[in-house]
């Protein structure tokens, strides 16, 4: 039974590439793109044609022209197949290719296909449901992913064109952004877990191998976010530092969740997983001086100092009468009296010999003040 399906399986392929022998080239369709394309989403579930994937990649790094022929190509496919294999191989030649490094790949946004509902059609259910679910959440990074890229280009063309005055607040919301959504792809990433039969599959195997490749990347990359946005988080707001409070803490979550992800990896037998290197926790207490340095951020009613200086304007007023003797300030609305502004203070029996009751205050909030010049060691983590 399994030789029949790998027969089927190669004469439905080479079917495929006859009919792309036979088709025109135009704005949308290359016949040498096509037949790369089918061969590097064949129907073999043993491997991978390597040098068929790179040959696709060569053609976009050749020029951006060719990104929608091959996008075109990739999705006739995938919406033509019922087959698991040629599904998560056509994904994996998806992921390579936004991991090109070429300025093409970060107009592709959503992916041109959608294999969110994927059901394979060549087995019973029970026995295909792993494989179903290993596509899906495959799928549901990758479209993901592909659209943070776009996002991220369109975002960072915005700042080219934006005012210097506000561009260091924009670059610190802009990195903040950009970490929740590093974050949320992590999170999707942790989501692809084999089951049951998917589990011993040779392709989902190899495939794994390059997920941890992708949770190391994008966790690395977080990481240097974070300590650029610690360094910079005195010339920030309430709102952001409140911002990257946030991603703190789920950048701590993250690590706890992803040495359980790698120990499950390393049962299955995935090769990369035991080469990760250990995940450093954020220390608590750091997570927790950073929320003092957000309590300390003033966007509040003025202080104490501007509420003693309007004190300090009313005291020199003094009403007096005609003959200079000082008056009741209850008799405000009285024709015969006037104000008078003087330089000599008023003094009652009283004040004499006491205390300023601000001076103690003032001095504590110096004090407390200078306990925040210097930001938090956070990025001991790193």
């Amino acid at each position: 039974m399994r030789l029949w399906k790998r027969a089927s399986g190669a004469l439905k392929d080479q079917n495929s590439i006859w009919q792309a022998n036979l088709s025109r080239r135009t704005a949308l369709r290359n016949p040498d793109i096509e037949k790369a394309v089918i061969r590097a989403t064949s129907h073999h579930d043993s491997s991978f044609d390597r040098r068929s994937v790179d040959r696709v990649c060569e053609w976009l790094r050749l020029s951006p022209f060719n990104l929608k022929p091959i996008l075109w190509s990739i999705s006739n496919r995938m919406e033509n197949t019922r087959s698991w294999v040629v599904a998560l191989k056509g994904l994996h030649l998806m992921q390579t290719l936004t991991n090109c490094r070429t300025p093409a790949v970060k107009k592709i946004g959503r992916l041109p296909f959608d294999l969110s509902n994927f059901s394979d059609a060549h087995g019973r259910a029970a026995k295909t449901w792993p494989l179903n679910a290993f596509v899906r959440a495959y799928y549901a990074f990758l479209d993901q992913k592909s659209t943070v890229v776009f996002q991220h280009a369109a975002a960072t063309a915005a700042e080219k064109g934006s005012q210097p005055a506000a561009a260091a607040e924009f670059l610190i919301v802009q990195e903040l952004v950009l970490l929740k959504k590093l974050q949320g792809l992590v999170d999707l990433l942790m989501q692809i877990r084999p089951q049951g039969r998917a589990a011993f599959a040779p392709l989902v195997i190899h495939i794994m191998d390059g997920i941890i490749i992708e949770i190391y990347d994008l966790y690395s990359r977080i990481c240097r976010g974070i300590a650029v946005v610690l360094m910079n988080i005195y010339s920030a707001g309430k709102s952001e530092a409140a911002m990257a409070l946030n991603v703190v803490k789920k950048a701590s979550q993250q690590g706890e969740d992803l040495s359980y992800y790698f120990e499950f990896c390393q049962e299955i037998g995935v090769v990369n997983a035991a080469d990760f290197p250990v995940i450093d926790r954020i220390p608590e207490e750091g997570i927790r001086e950073l929320e003092q340095i957000i309590n300390g951020f003033s966007d509040g009613p003025p202080g104490k100092e501007s509420n003693l200086e309007n004190e300090e304007e009313k005291s020199a007023i003094v009403a007096v009468d005609e003959g200079g003797k000082e008056i009741n300030n209850n008799n405000k609305y009285r024709d015969d009296l006037k104000t008078i502004i003087t330089d000599n203070w008023e003094k009652f029996d009283e004040d004499f010999g006491a205390k300023n009751p601000f001076a103690e205050t003032l001095l504590i909030d110096y004090v407390e003040s200078s306990k925040i010049q210097e930001p938090p060691d956070l990025i001991t983590f790193l």
